[in-house]
């Protein structure tokens, strides 16, 4: 059977926490588990020829991921990023500079590649640099009319610009962010911080055109809300966290899954509000789950 190929184009890097180091970079996630829900994931990236670049490609490699789109750089490093968790799991993040992914090209085979490609992610980190960015808006341009285009905002430090965060929207279908987010997205969208998540959701998906627009909220749980005015609230879950690094991610990939297949707006929302939580049970952005998606996937009926 022919998998879906679908990807996540901008950065790969490794999170550091302490002495120790989990692969990661927020659109990596994304492809890394859409692999795992059965569907070809691709990274489309840019790692350092240096020992750390060697580990999490041969990391991905060993997962049963392809490779082939995972640059290696001559020059800038691969990417790292210093972690630090606090008392319930939540991290906050030191993205260091001028590192591999911020140099993202778009070479001849993946210039090839991009009509085969039936979904793709990519957020606003990775646009920190003007080399990637513009990399990323010509990867975006060259997928085919009918790819589904997810913008996972993905707000760090200061690394976004309105410019950037107003041609993502407009070159994507679906946009998904965290509450947080949201509050910062308001004055810069010039849109009134007295909004409620679903009427700033609608009002998204009306300046933007967008076909659906979602909001995560933690242990507090997600809204997801269509074009057509169908919206699905739903509760979060308790569970015991080992860090929240990589939950949003998995959301998306679980999201961008169920998009693919078609499936109702309500059961999306509720699938892959337990994908992000059963990630924030497990440490770090890419951890080895693919019992457990399949476990899943059978309790919702999903054949796929």
């Amino acid at each position: 059977m022919n998998r879906m190929k679908v990807a996540g184009a901008g950065e790969l890097l490794w999170d550091i926490f302490g002495e120790d180091r989990k692969p990661g970079g927020a659109p990596a996630n994304v492809a890394f588990h859409l692999n795992q829900l059965g569907m070809d994931g691709r990274i489309l990236s840019r790692v350092g020829k240096d020992a750390l670049g060697n580990e999490i490609v041969e990391f991905l490699q060993s997962m049963d991921l392809e490779t082939s789109f995972i640059q290696r750089d001559p020059i800038h490093p691969t990417g790292t990023v210093t972690v630090t968790l606090d008392e319930t799991g939540t991290p906050s993040y030191l993205i260091h500079e001028n590192t591999a992914w911020d140099h993202l090209a778009l070479e001849p085979e993946l210039e090839k590649f991009l009509p085969e490609l039936s979904a793709i992610c990519f957020g606003t980190l990775a646009q920190r640099s003007s080399v990637s960015c513009e990399t990323i808006w010509k990867i975006l341009d060259a997928v085919p009319s009918n790819c589904l285009k997810v913008c996972d905002v993905n707000l760090r430090q200061n690394f976004f610009t309105k410019t950037q965060l107003k041609i993502s929207l407009e070159k994507s279908d679906i946009a998904k962010m965290n509450d947080g987010e949201m509050e910062l997205l308001k004055p810069i969208l010039e849109l009134s911080a007295e909004l409620n998540a679903e009427d700033f959701a609608q009002a998204l998906c009306r300046k933007y055109d967008l076909r659906k627009v979602c909001i995560t909220r933690a242990e507090k749980g997600c809204l997801l809300v269509s074009r057509n005015g169908e919206t699905a609230d739903v509760p979060g879950k308790i569970v015991p966290v080992a860090d929240t690094v990589g939950s949003g991610d998995a959301f998306s990939a679980a999201l961008i899954f169920t998009e693919l297949l078609g499936i109702p707006l309500s059961i999306q929302a509720r699938f892959a509000n337990e994908v992000g939580t059963l990630i924030a049970t497990r440490s770090g952005g890419m951890p080895q789950i693919r019992e457990e998606l399949a476990r899943l996937k059978r309790d919702f009926g999903i054949d796929a």
